[in-house]
């Protein structure tokens, strides 16, 4: 049986339904699963700058055990949901555009859990190469409406946005 999770840009009011992808991604669908147990994760929303079509937000590591590499690509589809794992440091350049040095204010394993909206993505990074996340689910319902809000966010701004994901 299916799971789903719904992901929202809480401020502009845009919502879409994923189908976690458990087969193909079982311990990183288990680790989102787990953390939204206790209801809605949410933090500041950013809008990716080297990857292209990204939304994504910055959480402290919420899972004992990182769930590492699984269903990994390096180039994401419309409506492709996918975990990066960070440790603080990859993440302090100022180049980042950050306003603190992780983007999350704190130290250690950060996780990135991001929303890819349209085609042509390279996930690449100028500091540190090629960076492949793990495809946890696959948004089914709604990603018309979830680009075009995408699209405002890269022309007008993140400031003030939170991205939100939930159990459907």
């Amino acid at each position: 049986m299916s799971r789903w999770i719904t992901v929202s840009l809480d401020k502009r009011g845009v919502t879409c339904t994923a189908r976690l992808l458990d087969e193909q991604a079982p311990r990183t669908c288990a680790a989102v699963w787990d953390a939204l147990a206790g209801g809605q994760v949410s933090a500041q929303v950013f809008h990716g700058k080297y990857a292209r079509n990204e939304i994504y937000t910055l959480l402290p590591a919420f899972t004992g055990a990182d769930p590492g590499k699984e269903n990994t690509t390096v180039t994401p589809i419309p409506g492709d949901l996918c975990w990066f794992s960070f440790d603080s440091d990859d993440l302090g350049n100022p180049a980042y555009g950050y306003e603190n040095t992780t983007g999350t204010g704190t130290t250690g394993a950060i996780v990135d859990l991001a929303l890819f909206y349209g085609r042509n993505n390279l996930l690449i990074n100028g500091d540190q190469g090629w960076i492949p996340g793990n495809v946890f689910g696959a948004i089914t319902e709604g990603l018309e409406e979830m680009a075009a809000a995408c699209q405002d966010l890269w022309m007008g701004g993140v400031r003030g946005e939170t991205l939100s994901f939930q159990r459907a």
